[in-house]
């Protein structure tokens, strides 16, 4: 079962993905990036181009657009970089800004805009292709399974869907119905996402698809390690816990340094803030619920060396070993 850990946009960065394959997942893909390959010389796109310098197992770039030949323009261009393992296109992101000029989720409107784009994908590269999707643009068209029939014949080697539609954007709960339908119509591997937060959770989408492994997103915010409890879960049945706030603490002061490293000190201030406000919210007992008085402080520090010196000296504070699960 492969562990993937889902692109989100100005989150699962180089950094992050590091971090979460040393804790357990098998490879992550790049931040969405634009097929307009002229817009690539911009300093956002540069850093999402850019891999960690501390390394990844599987070089893999997501692309989003809404015509053919740039979408086949800018593969050709990601085919050109040392060591890339595959090309993703993303087709679920229902973000206002990129459905507007028809790209991601908004191009589930249009199966045979689909089809083309696929198409001029695959036969641009010798490369793999992968397609990330959603359930449909609303509940009244979910057309998942007729995409999914384009991507097989269009030769997409893997298949992840998010289980919601865009309408839905990230409201309610996902549904995982469609997926295993797609499971058994395809022959191509399936990845199911959306709302895989726990190891309970990935077994239960598992006994439901039957996937051939999971993308997991926003439910490893603030818990990289994550994908290694949901390894420990399907091979023994339990899972370890993070019962020791120096434990936890040394991980955030390897995650935040290496955003540092990876955006120098400006930028990676900013960065760092968001990314410790997720540990804290994802593990307030351990921080014996001072999480928002903790971040209070981090907030207002504006350098990297004074970041990494608050959180050293968080284990001066008289916290109690509380168990997470």
């Amino acid at each position: 079962m492969q562990l993937v850990v889902s692109p989100m946009a100005g989150v699962t960065d180089a950094p992050f993905r590091t971090l979460a394959i040393k804790n357990g997942a098998d490879y992550g893909i790049s931040e969405m990036i634009t097929s307009q390959t002229h817009l690539w010389d911009s300093n956002k796109t540069r850093q999402r181009l850019k891999s960690s310098n501390r390394g990844e197992p599987k070089s893999i770039i997501q692309i989003a657009g809404a015509s053919p030949d740039v979408i086949a323009e800018a593969a050709l261009a990601c085919s050109k970089f040392k060591s890339l393992d595959a090309i993703e296109i993303n087709m679920g992101c229902p973000a206002k800004k990129v459905c507007n000029v028809l790209a991601g989720s908004a191009l589930l409107r249009d199966s045979k805009l689909v089809e083309s784009i696929l198409n001029a994908a695959v036969n641009a590269v010798q490369i793999p292709i992968f397609l990330k999707t959603r359930l449909g643009w609303d509940h009244d068209n979910k057309n998942i399974t007729d995409i999914a029939l384009i991507a097989e014949d269009s030769g997409i080697k893997s298949l992840a869907i998010h289980g919601r539609t865009r309408a839905d954007m990230y409201n309610g709960e996902a549904s995982y119905d469609l997926i295993a339908k797609v499971k058994k119509l395809v022959s191509i591997p399936v990845f199911a996402n959306g709302d895989i937060d726990s190891p309970e959770k990935a077994a239960m989408v598992i006994d439901l698809v039957n996937p051939d492994g999971l993308y997991i997103g926003r439910g490893a915010l603030g818990k990289p390690w994550l994908f290694q409890q949901i390894k420990d879960y399907l091979s023994h049945g339990h899972y370890y816990q993070i019962d020791d706030i120096n434990y936890l603490l040394d991980l955030i002061l390897e995650h935040i340094q290496t955003i540092h490293e990876h955006y120098g000190e400006v930028q990676g201030v900013r960065f760092a803030r968001k990314h410790f406000k997720w540990y804290l919210e994802a593990n307030v007992l351990l921080f014996n619920n001072q999480h928002k008085s903790i971040f209070q402080g981090f907030s207002q520090i504006e350098t990297a060396d004074l970041q990494l010196e608050y959180i050293s000296k968080i284990r001066n504070y008289n916290h109690s070993q509380i168990l997470f699960i």
